[in-house]
């Protein structure tokens, strides 16, 4: 039996919230939101009040008067609100490259005399290319998972690649590719019980699928902000760490922000005391102001009931997709099962990069991955089940006039 997208929406207990955000009212379908998050309307208000008055008004006092601590307060809030992490372990500051850097640099240095780093070769692309980089460096190597790109890291795949020279595991909590959903409690067990840290990367669950780091006994993790957690294009990223490595954090890239006094000027680097010493330069106030508000919208709305949205809008697209698509050739390249699935659906077929072009020419926005792959990223607050049911009709039409 079809499923109406109308009375989904209508049973929608956060469909609301749409309306807070900027575009969400127009025609246009939005499949992106894995990869750049639409504002919210209150964020223009905020960014203006702050070069009027903050900026514009209070100047350089305003280091003085709160933007200092603006690094920690939003990363304790990030911790609270999104990534079960307890108070003084997270961070923002810096891209996701650098603070990629900065973890694997700090973790390897922890584990003296192991030759190692363990990463899958479907992990996104940065990760991969950090770890290379960090192993040439450091005079290590790299040992390569092959994984299904369908998937991703299995228990069994992490068992047999880590040993006792593996210094650190980089892992994704969602597959960039596929939306595989790792375990992250066991995949982290299987690296300790090695003797390796393992550092999680939560740029595709931050914001849309609950993360519990403290309890899932987590070394490290990086995310960014730009996706679910709406910070903006090039909006800073986030870095934890437990409490328990603080004192042996000792990060590459020692900049004047991550000194214990940072107004000494003395001659030599101390670092600071907790997670601060992950900081290096001055940080990026502004870039931090749009993601206030969507972690109080976050808090607002709930992580869980964010994530029961976020599956509902998935299956949803995996029935239409059957419904629609399956007939023409395409293949469904995520998990099936939403427990193994995060925020976004990929879909296979040879001609899925023209059909994204077309697709883009007529307001209907999703991303292309090799191979083949059509990815359709739906942020739970601001996608609603009738964009849906819009978006994957028009790559049903798509597909029918490239193949005449």
């Amino acid at each position: 039996m079809r499923t109406d997208p109308t009375e989904l929406d209508r049973g929608d207990p956060l469909a609301a919230y749409r309306d807070r955000f900027v575009g969400a009212e127009t025609p246009l379908v939005y499949f992106d939101g894995n990869s750049l998050g639409r504002p919210l309307r209150v964020t223009g208000d905020r960014l203006k009040s702050f070069v009027e008055q903050e900026w514009g008004g209070r100047l350089i006092r305003g280091w003085d008067e709160g933007w200092l601590d603006l690094p920690a307060r939003i990363g304790d809030d990030l911790g609270r609100i999104c990534l079960g992490a307890g108070p003084g372990q997270t961070i923002v500051g810096d891209s996701t490259t650098v603070l990629l850097y900065k973890a694997m640099r700090t973790a390897v240095a922890a584990r003296p005399g192991r030759t190692e780093i363990v990463v899958d070769r479907d992990n996104f692309p940065t990760d991969r290319y950090v770890a290379q980089g960090v192993a040439d460096e450091c005079g290590l190597s790299v040992r390569w998972i092959d994984v299904d790109t369908t998937a991703g890291v299995t228990a069994e795949l992490l068992r047999a690649a880590v040993g006792e020279q593996t210094a650190l595991v980089v892992l994704s909590h969602v597959a960039y590719r596929s939306a595989y959903l790792a375990d992250v409690p066991a995949l982290t067990r299987i690296a300790h019980d090695a003797g390796a840290l393992v550092l999680w990367d939560l740029c595709h669950s931050a914001g849309s699928v609950p993360v519990h780091l403290d309890d899932w006994d987590v070394d490290l993790a990086v995310g960014c902000t730009y996706k679910y957690l709406n910070g903006g294009p090039g909006s800073p990223a986030f870095v934890y760490a437990r409490k328990r490595l603080h004192d042996r954090l000792a990060q590459p890239i020692q900049g004047w922000m991550g000194h214990r006094d940072p107004f000494l000027m003395g001659p030599s680097y101390a670092p600071a005391p907790g997670i601060r010493r992950m900081l290096s330069g001055t940080p990026p106030i502004v870039g931090m102001l749009a993601l206030q508000d969507m972690l109080a919208l976050l808090e607002e709305a709930g992580i869980e009931a964010v994530r029961a949205k976020s599956v509902g809008l998935t299956d949803y697209a995996v029935e239409i997709a059957g419904e629609l698509l399956v007939e023409r050739g395409v293949t469904l390249a995520s998990p099936r099962e939403s427990a193994r699935r995060g925020g976004h659906v990929a879909l296979e077929h040879p001609l899925m990069r023209e059909v994204t072009a077309a697709l883009w020419e007529r307001d209907v926005i999703p991303d292309y991955r090799d191979p083949h792959g059509l990815r359709i990223g739906l942020s739970p607050l601001s996608t609603s089940f009738a964009e849906v049911r819009r978006g994957l009709e028009t790559v049903r039409d798509m597909l029918d006039a490239l193949t005449g």
